[in-house]
């Protein structure tokens, strides 16, 4: 919504309002139920395990990071608003990425190597990302109610 010089109808304003509220409604719920899952995983999972398809998931996971990536410089570039997500998303998948690098590398000599790229690289790019989109959206004209 941009600034007109009309406030929005109560009608959309209820209408935001229940979205929103069904929205944190759905994550609480989910955040909750996250919760006895998670304990049962780590009661369950083995401590180490052989995987098939290492390369590809992998490679697959770099394929999206680098479409991720991609997509933030192009919509970036054309400076449209769907770069904040895009952005999101990068600055998402690139914490994912330090965070399996480091914790799969853990008792290997490869850890070093992992950790240094996690805090030279992946973090601190995915921080200057947040912290932009953060900036665009406060930068953004967003509808106050009188």
């Amino acid at each position: 919504m941009h600034d007109t010089g009309t406030e929005p109808s109560p009608e959309l304003w209820e209408r935001i309002r229940r979205q929103r509220r069904h929205t944190l409604e759905l994550l609480t719920v989910c955040a909750v139920g996250l919760v006895p899952w998670t304990i049962l995983l780590a009661v369950t999972l083995p401590s180490g395990y052989t995987v098939r398809q290492w390369r590809v998931t992998w490679v697959g996971f770099d394929v999206l990071l680098v479409l991720a990536m991609a997509a933030t410089a192009v919509l970036g570039w054309r400076r449209h608003r769907a770069v904040v997500v895009a952005a999101v998303a990068t600055g998402t998948l690139l914490a994912c990425d330090a965070w399996f690098d480091v914790s799969l590398a853990l008792g290997t000599p490869d850890v070093w190597f992992s950790v240094a790229l996690a805090v030279c690289v992946e973090l601190p790019l995915a921080a200057f990302l947040i912290r932009k989109v953060l900036g665009m959206m406060a930068l953004a004209q967003w509808p106050h109610r009188g």
